[in-house]
């Protein structure tokens, strides 16, 4: 794993970053090691550095409240890149839950992610009316979640810092 999680310098999760970005802010005296992965070095000529794991910056950044922004991709990501019909992983599509021409809307609880066989079926009824049932309800996403998932696996050593 060369993923890297950045904590602000109040400890709080603002990104993952790479190994290599993460050691040139620690020897660069802009953010310390945290901790590190143990089993692993990066070996220069003369020296071996600590492979970082998590990094604090020495200064806070100030940042904006993070909404997730809402976009195809990211419906996709929330719902797992799964059907929430089905659960297919296949052919998938965007379905509106209250369909548009009903006027149902485009946001993060009126749309899912459906593979192209159960909102074919679905068609232009309203979710009682189709007989299928969702695997969740759906919501707007928190930045920390979107942080987790672009990680892919996240740490043991990340848990306490990312709410877990």
């Amino acid at each position: 794993m060369t993923q890297v999680l950045v904590l602000n310098q109040d400890y709080q999760a603002i990104s993952v970053c790479k190994a290599e970005k993460a050691l040139i802010l620690v020897l660069g005296q802009k953010a310390e090691l945290i901790n590190d992965v143990a089993d692993r070095k990066f070996r220069s000529v003369k020296r071996d550095f600590q492979f970082p794991s998590i990094i604090r910056l020495y200064r806070y950044v100030p940042l904006p409240y993070r909404k997730v922004a809402l976009s195809r991709e990211n419906i996709f990501r929330r719902d797992g890149y799964r059907c929430v019909y089905c659960g297919s992983k296949y052919d998938l599509t965007l379905d509106h839950l209250i369909p548009s021409s009903k006027g149902g809307r485009t946001s993060w609880d009126n749309l899912v992610t459906a593979c192209r066989d159960c909102n074919s079926h679905k068609g232009d009824l309203s979710l009682e009316d189709s007989g299928l049932e969702l695997d969740f309800k759906p919501f707007r996403p928190s930045w920390i979640m979107f942080l987790r998932q672009f990680a892919g696996l996240v740490r043991e050593d990340w848990k306490p810092y990312l709410f877990y």
